[in-house]
């Protein structure tokens, strides 16, 4: 385990994660669609989230890319995953990508993960600095960047194209170790 808070703990992906997994990400199709296709596309069956978390799991063993489950300590419910992703050692920085459960949201849970993540990407993977990049309408996800002193930076114009649309501009907020 990384770290618990309240009632929920936050742990590398694991293979037996994958059934959670897909059941997550199909229960919430509707809201990962637009900004995490790639992982959607990716767990729509048992079968390919099996293929997928072996993936991460080797992504994790060659510190490639951190993917990391929020469950409910009691009931092992999935609430949520979190990505360190777009790792660049050389410069020690790495950028954080969240989504939470239908049924969890309004808990303040992504914050307080994200709190917990930060200090173990600083403390523990010795990153110096923290990426959150977000559609200036994704107000959960600014307000996790900004409850977690995450500065605003500049928007990054076309930066991220959703399927089927055209280029949005995303907001680029960053938090350095002191």
């Amino acid at each position: 385990m990384v770290a618990q808070f309240d009632a929920y703990e936050i742990n590398p992906i694991h293979e037996g994660d994958a059934w959670k997994l897909c059941n997550f990400m199909v229960a919430n199709a509707d809201r990962l669609k637009h900004y995490f296709p790639g992982t959607l596309a990716q767990n729509l069956n048992p079968t390919l989230s099996q293929l997928f978390v072996e993936e991460k799991l080797k992504q994790f063993e060659n510190k490639a890319e951190f993917l990391f489950t929020l469950k409910h300590s009691e009931t092992r419910a999935l609430a949520g995953v979190i990505y360190i992703k777009e790792l660049d050692w050389a410069i020690k920085q790495g950028e954080f990508a969240y989504c939470i459960g239908y049924t969890f949201e309004g808990q303040k849970l992504t914050t307080k993960a994200i709190d917990k993540l930060s200090k173990y990407a600083f403390n523990t993977l010795g990153l110096k600095a923290l990426q959150i990049i977000a559609h200036k309408d994704n107000l959960p996800s600014i307000k996790v960047a900004i409850n977690n002193n995450f500065k605003w930076q500049r928007t990054l114009e076309n930066e991220f194209t959703p399927t089927g649309e055209k280029p949005l501009d995303m907001e680029l907020y960053e938090l350095y170790k002191n």
